[in-house]
């Protein structure tokens, strides 16, 4: 009788993994790894497929990288962290993934229970160090699921588990925890080819859902979108610029993660929502975590609103009391191509007078913003102004641009639905520039563009981001508008406190970072090119050069750029 084809649980995970559709495992491995890292050898020497395991100095541009693959695939990813020190460098990441639900794998080896007697047993003293009772709560509650592996033979089912549920909408991070014993076992190999043993869930809209929120925009007199996540899709991005068009409703893109209309687009409005619900009587919300303010914004009492995407009431968030009027759960992208097929069935918008109104009104706002942006090159430079910099620079070119607390989107024409990408609302700072890299992975051929603050750029563990930049060969341009201080921060004292003490004081308390480092020798201790501009005169010449470095060499490009501060 033949003995059943067997391997190490570790590699048996990892060949899981790359069958349910998972490309790149990024990991920062420790002493409780040698089970994976003996799979690897083992599936290699056995001529089994693999994701490609990547060596990722710190965890947290992992968890970025991860986000970002997903952004510009669609495509759930791994991440294998060290224990609970690592999974707890992790935790920011998986916050930042499950306020903006993207489905992440993520993993940690968990110290030996076993001290002896069993392969994997405790041998170095940090396996007694780094146990916790409950290391799972390190990244419980931004998590979907959880679970510890407690058996060899679940390797298939946990992991189809794992992804299934990370898929479903809405969609976001879950945790598996992996004994290093467990990893050390032997798993069956038969099987680990099949197809996932379940897929994930889906919601749909109802028709009688979509009908009724394409009767309520059709009837209004005064219909309003506000769009936070982007489309979904480049066939949702061309239906909602086509439907907001036709019908002359005003696209509001406050605090936008991601694009949903081109910004030049008649009908996309400036940031402010103040003056849209003033008038408003009817509100479609498309993904949006806070459409707007309610210590400021109020819509009207008579105003019906509609709440659309994946999870419309955001029911993981304890406190958000926005109104919802009709509630449809769905893929924004679903969502927008039914309720266009819905808008169109209502027959001819005839709202000439509403689109002519509405885009002249935009365009007065879109040239006073430009007017702006261009006035603001003398000396050290306003952050608009490097924002219209750079997006002259790109025009044309179908880059993605990524801004954490870096350039503003009002001053940039960005027209496809993988244009923009702002920081995560769940505000875990360090994730622009590896969310970049991770991007800029997946699709090496694109230009992807990471711009940050000076204070976020150094929460992104930049040696180890320029290292991963360096040994990838990934070419993206990665602009600091540097102010040397906490921009964010000062802001909000200022808006609470606009006449108090710290508004008055030389220099507010908590929120200065001088001395600043000279961020390019940083960059070009991993073989970057780097460039230094304090003048505005200097910047469209430096872009292009940095354009240029990309082109022809096909690695990474840094601009220091001071900015004056917020």
């Amino acid at each position: 009788m033949t003995a059943p084809l067997t391997m190490t649980a570790g590699g048996a995970l990892l060949a899981r993994l790359k069958r349910i559709g998972v490309d790149y495992i990024f990991a920062n491995s420790g002493t409780d790894f040698p089970p994976i890292i003996e799979g690897l050898a083992e599936a290699s020497a056995k001529n089994i497929d693999l994701p490609q395991a990547i060596v990722i100095p710190h965890e947290g541009a992992a968890m970025a990288m991860a986000h970002g693959y997903y952004l510009a695939t669609g495509r759930s990813q791994a991440v294998m962290a060290h224990t609970n020190v690592g999974l707890a460098n992790c935790a920011i990441g998986a916050i930042n993934a499950a306020v903006e639900h993207v489905p992440v794998l993520l993993f940690s080896g968990r110290t030996p229970t076993t001290e002896q007697g069993r392969l994997g047993a405790r041998t170095v003293p940090i396996g007694w160090g780094q146990e916790m009772r409950d290391q799972t709560a390190l990244v419980r509650e931004a998590s979907k699921w959880d679970y510890e592996l407690r058996f060899p033979e679940q390797v298939t089912e946990v992991a189809d588990r794992a992804w299934a549920i990370a898929n479903s909408t809405p969609r976001g991070p879950v945790y598996v925890s992996l004994p290093r014993e467990v990893l050390c076992e032997a798993a069956p190999a038969e099987g680990l080819d099949r197809p996932p043993l379940m897929q994930p869930t889906t919601a749909h809209a109802s028709a009688a859902q979509i009908r009724q929120a394409a009767q309520i925009l059709a009837e209004a007199e005064h219909p309003v979108i506000f769009a936070q996540h982007g489309a979904g899709s480049p066939e949702a991005f061309a239906a909602l610029s086509d439907m907001a068009l036709e019908w002359g409703i005003p696209v509001c893109q406050y605090w936008a993660v991601g694009l949903a209309i081109p910004t030049d687009h008649p009908m996309a409005t400036g940031p402010d929502p103040a003056p849209l619900l003033a008038e408003a009587n009817a509100i479609l919300v498309l993904d949006a975590l806070a459409p707007w303010a309610p210590d400021i914004h109020e819509p009207g009492a008579g105003c019906q609103i509609i709440q659309m995407g994946q999870d419309p009431l955001s029911t993981r968030v304890p406190i958000r009391n926005f109104r919802s009027d009709l509630s449809i759960a769905c893929d924004t992208a679903d969502g927008i191509l039914a309720l266009k097929a819905a808008m169109d069935a209502h027959g001819p918008a005839k709202r000439a007078d509403r689109v002519e109104r509405t885009s002249l009104r935009n365009a007065r706002d879109r040239r006073q913003v430009l007017e702006r942006a261009k006035a603001g090159g003398a000396g050290a430079m306003t952050k608009d102004y490097v924002s219209l910099c750079l997006s002259e620079a790109i025009l044309g070119r179908g880059a993605s641009v990524l801004s954490e607390l870096g350039c503003p989107m009002a001053p940039m024409t960005l027209d496809h639905h993988q244009a923009w990408y702002q920081e995560p609302h769940a505000g875990g700072l360090g994730w622009s520039f590896p969310a970049a890299l991770g991007m800029q992975l997946a699709d090496r051929d694109r230009l992807i563009v990471a711009t940050m603050g000076d204070g976020s750029y150094m929460f992104s563990n930049p040696v180890a981001c320029h290292q991963i930049a360096e040994a990838l060969q990934l070419p993206l341009l990665l602009i600091i508008l540097n102010n040397a201080e906490w921009g964010a921060v000062r802001q909000s004292v200022l808006g609470i406190y606009p006449d108090g003490h710290a508004a008055q004081a030389n220099r507010m308390p908590l929120t200065q970072l001088s001395p600043v480092p000279d961020f390019t020798q940083v960059a070009k201790a991993s073989c970057a090119w780097a460039r230094s501009v304090q003048d505005g005169a200097d910047l469209p010449e430096a872009i292009t050069a940095a354009l240029d470095h990309i082109r022809t060499n096909r690695s990474l490009a840094l601009l220091d750029v001071r900015v004056r501060p917020a």
